[in-house]
Formats: C-alpha cells, sequence, structure tokens
C-alpha cells in the first residue's frame, strides 16, 4: 500500500492553538485506500519532522499552508519564509516524493505559492473528492491536467474554478482530530475545532470565505454535530470545543437546532463560538447558547457605523448591532468584539460612531480589538475598489508585501493616534498589535484564577489586571 504524509504546516500559537481539522479529515476521507500519517507543525514546529519522513518514506506528501501572514500591519509576520526553512525545505533535503499543497492560505495565492516553493501540484478550495482522484493520477503517472482546481508546477488548466463539494454525513464529517494529533497540548492551551457548516453568503468586501467555500451555506445536521461532540468527550473527557464556521447563527434557526440537541443530550460541554450575525440574534438565541454551555462568544460587526456597514457590505443595521448587544449584556456571555477601522470611507464621524457604540452597548467586562486598515486579498470587492481608486494597479499581486487599504478620508497616522487614545482610557479596548499580555501580566493571571478558582474565559482575568495596572499607574 501507497504511503501519504500530510503535514500541517501552522506554527501560530496566539491567541491559542488550532488543530488541524481539515487535515485531519483528509486524512480519515483516504484511509484504507492508503498507509496515512498526519504530522501536526503547531508545537514540534519541524524538529521531528526530517526523522519523520526518512523513516516513514512517504510516496506522497501534502502541505497543508493555513495563513499567509497575521494581518496586523504594524506587527506583521510573513509565515510563508518559515514554512519554507521549517517544512518545504529540509523535506524536499531528504526525499523525492511528489509534493502536493493545500489548505486556505493556499487557496487565497495559489500560483505565488506554486511558484515560491517549487511544489509540483496545488489543490485550491476544498479537497475532500479530489485529493483522492489526486494521489491516484500522481501514483499512476498519469495526467492531471483535466483536474479542476489542480495547480500543476507550470499553471492552473484556464477557466478552473474551486467547486464546492457535498458535506457528507458519514466519517468525512467526523475527522476525530486526536486519532491522528497529539491532543494533549490542545487540551491544556486550545480547542476543539467543530465545523457546523461551510460556505458564506454574505458579501463583505474584504472576505475570502466566499472564495474558498463557496457563497451558500452548506449545513451539518444537528445531530451529526452533537454526535461528534459526544464522541469526541468519550474519548478525550473534558474539552472546550469552538465552531469555527465564519458566522454561527446563519442560516436562521441552524444555530438554535444545534444547541437544542445538545441540550437535549445532556451534553456536560464547555462551548464557544465565532461570528455573531446581528440580523439572526435572538434572546432565545442566547439562552439556548447559554443552557447548551457556551462560555465566550465572538462578536465581529467590524463597525458600528451605519455609512461603514454600507460600505462594507454587512448586510445589517447600526440598529440590529444595538440590539444583539443589549441581548448579550442581558444574556451576560462573556464576549471578544472585532472592530475593522480605515475602510472605504472612513473618516473621523464614522470611528467616532463605533466608539459611541462600545462606550454605550458594550459590557466594560468584554474585550474589544481594534484593527487598523483592510488587509487586501485578491478576487474580493475590496481589491476592485483599491484598483478603481489608483491604490492597485490591474493584476497587481498583493501577496508579499501584502497590501492594505486605508481610506482617503482620514490618514493613516491619524486612525492609529485615535485608537491609541481609546485603548488608553478603556482598559477594555486594545488595537490589534498589541494584543498579546506580556509574561508578567499572564502569570498574575493565572495566579488569579488559581487562588479565586475563576473559572470565566482567560480574557475576563486579563481585563481585570489591566484595569487594576491602568489604576495603579503600571501601564
Amino acid at each position: 500500500m501507497h504511503k501519504v504524509l500530510l503535514l500541517n504546516t501552522n506554527t501560530e500559537k496566539r491567541p491559542y492553538p488550532v488543530p488541524p481539522v481539515g487535515l485531519c479529515m483528509l486524512a480519515a476521507g483516504i484511509e484504507g485506500l492508503y498507509h496515512v500519517k498526519v504530522y501536526d507543525g503547531v508545537f514540534d514546529e519541524g524538529r521531528s519532522l526530517v526523522s519523520l519522513v526518512v523513516e516513514f518514506e512517504p510516496d506522497v506528501i501534502g502541505f497543508s499552508i493555513r495563513n499567509i501572514d497575521d494581518t496586523v500591519e504594524e506587527r506583521l509576520i510573513f509565515y510563508m519564509d518559515e514554512i519554507l526553512e521549517k517544512f518545504i525545505r529540509p523535506v524536499r533535503a531528504v526525499t523525492g516524493a511528489p509534493f502536493i499543497l493545500g489548505g486556505s492560505g493556499f487557496s487565497i495565492f495559489p500560483g505565488e505559492i506554486m511558484k515560491m516553493t517549487g511544489a509540483g501540484y496545488g489543490i485550491a478550495g476544498e479537497a475532500e473528492e479530489l485529493l483522492p482522484v489526486l494521489l491516484s493520477r500522481i501514483l499512476g503517472k498519469q495526467d492531471v491536467s483535466d483536474l479542476p482546481n489542480v495547480y500543476t508546477s507550470p499553471g492552473m488548466k484556464p477557466g478552473a474554478k474551486p467547486t464546492p463539494t457535498v458535506l457528507r454525513p458519514a466519517a468525512r464529517a467526523f475527522p476525530e482530530i486526536d486519532r491522528w494529533v497529539d491532543f494533549t497540548p490542545y487540551r491544556q492551551k486550545g480547542v476543539y475545532s467543530i465545523q457546523t457548516k461551510r460556505g458564506c453568503c454574505h458579501g463583505c468586501i474584504y472576505c475570502t470565505y466566499p472564495l474558498i467555500e463557496g457563497r451558500k451555506f452548506r449545513l451539518r445536521s444537528p445531530a451529526g454535530i452533537a454526535d461528534e461532540i459526544e464522541q469526541a468527550c468519550h474519548r478525550l473527557g473534558e474539552v472546550t470545543f469552538e465552531f469555527v464556521d465564519s458566522t454561527f447563527n446563519d442560516p436562521k434557526g441552524h444555530a438554535e437546532d444545534i444547541c437544542r440537541e445538545i441540550i437535549r443530550r445532556k451534553l456536560r460541554v464547555r462551548l464557544r463560538t465565532m461570528g455573531i450575525n446581528p440580523r439572526h440574534a435572538s434572546m432565545e438565541l442566547f439562552e439556548l447558547m447559554a443552557s447548551a454551555g457556551f462560555g465566550q462568544i465572538d462578536a465581529t460587526p467590524d463597525s458600528a457605523s451605519p455609512k461603514m456597514l454600507k460600505n462594507l457590505d454587512k448586510g445589517f443595521t447600526r440598529g440590529q448591532i444595538e440590539k444583539m448587544a443589549t441581548m448579550i449584556r442581558k444574556s451576560d456571555l462573556p464576549t471578544m468584539w472585532f472592530f475593522l477601522f480605515g475602510g472605504p470611507g472612513e473618516d473621523e464621524g464614522t470611528f467616532g460612531e463605533t466608539v459611541d457604540f462600545i462606550d454605550r452597548f458594550i459590557s466594560p467586562d468584554d474585550l474589544v480589538y481594534m484593527h487598523l486598515g483592510l488587509r487586501i486579498y485578491p478576487d474580493t470587492p475590496l481589491y476592485e475598489i483599491a484598483v478603481k481608486e489608483g491604490k492597485l494597479t490591474p493584476g497587481q499581486s498583493v501577496f508579499q508585501p501584502a497590501a492594505y487599504y486605508y481610506s482617503d478620508k482620514i490618514s493613516k497616522n491619524a486612525l492609529r493616534n485615535m485608537i491609541r487614545e481609546v485603548s488608553a482610557s478603556r482598559h477594555n479596548c486594545l488595537p490589534a498589535d498589541e494584543t498579546a499580555p506580556s509574561p508578567a501580566m499572564l502569570a498574575e493571571a493565572g495566579e488569579m484564577r488559581r487562588m479565586n478558582q475563576l473559572t470565566e474565559p482567560m480574557f475576563r482575568t486579563l481585563l481585570r489586571i489591566r484595569r487594576q495596572w491602568k489604576t495603579d499607574g503600571r501601564m
């Protein structure tokens, strides 16, 4: 039986390490057809990789590339240099096996990454259906030029576009992450990641989700999702589960049904989620989430200015955000809020409208991230806007150096200073480039949690300390 090695090249651990759920799904999908191993680079960072390759002697090696950079221009980290240094080059030095690239980061910049790495093959978009076919062709030394979404070293077949696959209710929807990677360090610092759907029907001008996963929601059944959680609990015991969809409560009713199924089974679990959409928020939703075990949520309206919500094509209103924030405070669900500043049309007035919302509607116990500038990605409306405004030339690559959009109505420096002024006077507001707490703050937070037996999210403990340090003049 031929051997396939799948590598997770992601080493980023901020704000917490994320297990390679997509790679584990691929491994589960080809298990039985091939002898499969998964290498997880999050904690090992390539240290044992060469010896694994030499010992395992894979016939084909797949590299998952999750992130290109960290999107924060003020402290930009370009991950591809590390991926080359720690993963691609060391492996190439000890094997002549064909390389296949994939992952969300690769899918955004496939041509540039193929050229940079010299890999022979790449899959843009979802790979569950394509990977088995591509492996068979490669190992059989057959032509792959007719396969859609498949890149080869010279380039891609003209006109081939990523096409979303069906989310199957069988094994591929249950990756059992801990079967493929050592989950111990994730239990200590991270989460067990779960998708309830793929795709996104929203039109946010900067977002790549629809490009990678498609523009229609493809839902998993609430029963299947609860099955995965229940099985993982039996295998792992106490663990935190995170729903990693672009928006958790879209389409309306799906999130509620998931919560009801978890409640019906009387599962005692810790849950958190990204992306609560204000348009479909309700007290019923938040009450169900609290009953199901949610201890933390993320709210990502990006702005609270009516003008900017329209310019960013968010699909909801200031009034809907206000209603959601009021319901969140009433339900006392710990929340991290995310705002982007500098998009098309941003000015002092729109900035002030968002700050007014923060002051009036967000609990001081909840964290507010304030992000400067919008990362521009290819094939997005923001890219087209940047070209139209002369910020980019048609066809210009935004791979490296990364390109950012800033409004012409306010300077970048003025916007940066305004963000810093807000954060200086509000203990719960943080510029995106200052989100990593100091070792001293982390140590004090750990001691506070032990002494007081706190079970609240870590960010709330850190905010307590930040407020005290500001009062004491320690920051």
